[in-house]
């Protein structure tokens, strides 16, 4: 999976799984900028990095790095990083729309009674974010000629049962990005951008380990309903990612892969 010469933008990549797809890119070749709401991130819930900063660990392992903070709830904030991306480095040729998150209060997220403020708060987290982002950079991987999208959805938006019905906002909100991944991968396919999504399970970033009990996620319960009979860690994610950016996966698009260690058992 070679990534010599390309640039890649991952978002929510201060921390967790965004951090661990721009490491995992780095480490095939590609010169990657990083953004997020807070780029100190990591240090909100223990997480321990190799430099102090994540681009500094992009820098460590011989590649360039970037790191851009700002809401990309808001199209402006997307537009700024993908023209910092384009000024820095010249191109853009892959995108990780990992920004996202079930943050909305577990225990009023049931459908019935789920209120308005935390669906617009999750549609504008999961699935704006990604828009904004794949509209800002669509000119510039059409340019590259071997662009690639990569959506972060979830196992939550592909199957209620999941959560036992739980993380409404949430999982429409990824259900929808999985959609917009399909149509995006039909328009996008004729100049050759591939754009596909990975939908993951339960992952032991520092933020999951450190909420879990008050969330009600990760639990050894869950662990008992994995097939795999383990959590998955950001590495797994990663590797996914990675494969999907890759010309490894020249001929696959509008596709959404579960990784979650077999806990989604049925067609996407």
């Amino acid at each position: 999976m070679d990534l010599n010469s390309r640039v890649a933008i991952v978002t929510g990549a201060a921390r967790g799984i965004g951090r661990a797809v721009a490491l995992a890119l780095a480490r095939r070749g590609a010169d990657v900028v990083i953004s997020d709401l807070d780029l100190d991130g990591a240090r909100h819930y223990g997480e321990q990095l190799s430099a102090a900063s994540v681009p500094d660990e992009i820098r460590a392992l011989g590649r360039r790095g970037l790191g851009v903070q700002g809401d990309l709830c808001d199209a402006a904030a997307a537009r700024d990083l993908v023209a910092r991306t384009l000024e820095a480095f010249g191109r853009v040729d892959i995108l990780v729309n990992n920004a996202g998150g079930a943050l909305t209060p577990v225990e009023r997220s049931l459908a019935s009674v789920v209120p308005e403020e935390d669906l617009q708060a999750m549609w504008q987290l999961n699935l704006m974010t990604a828009v904004h982002c794949s509209q800002a950079a669509m000119p510039a991987l059409r340019d590259s000629g071997r662009g690639s999208i990569v959506n972060i959805a979830s196992r939550a938006g592909l199957d209620p049962a999941q959560r036992q019905g739980r993380l409404t906002a949430y999982g429409l909100a990824k259900g929808a990005l999985v959609q917009y991944t399909r149509f995006l991968a039909h328009e996008a396919g004729p100049a050759g951008v591939r754009v596909n999504a990975i939908a993951p399970g339960a992952i032991a970033t520092a933020r999951l380990q450190a909420t879990a009990a008050a969330r009600n996620i990760g639990t050894a319960g869950d662990v008992a309903n994995i097939p795999l009979r383990r959590l998955g860690t950001a590495e797994d994610i990663a590797n996914v990612v990675a494969f999907l950016a890759s010309d490894d996966a020249a001929y696959v698009t509008g596709q959404c892969l579960s990784v979650c260690g077999g806990t989604v058992l049925t067609p996407n």
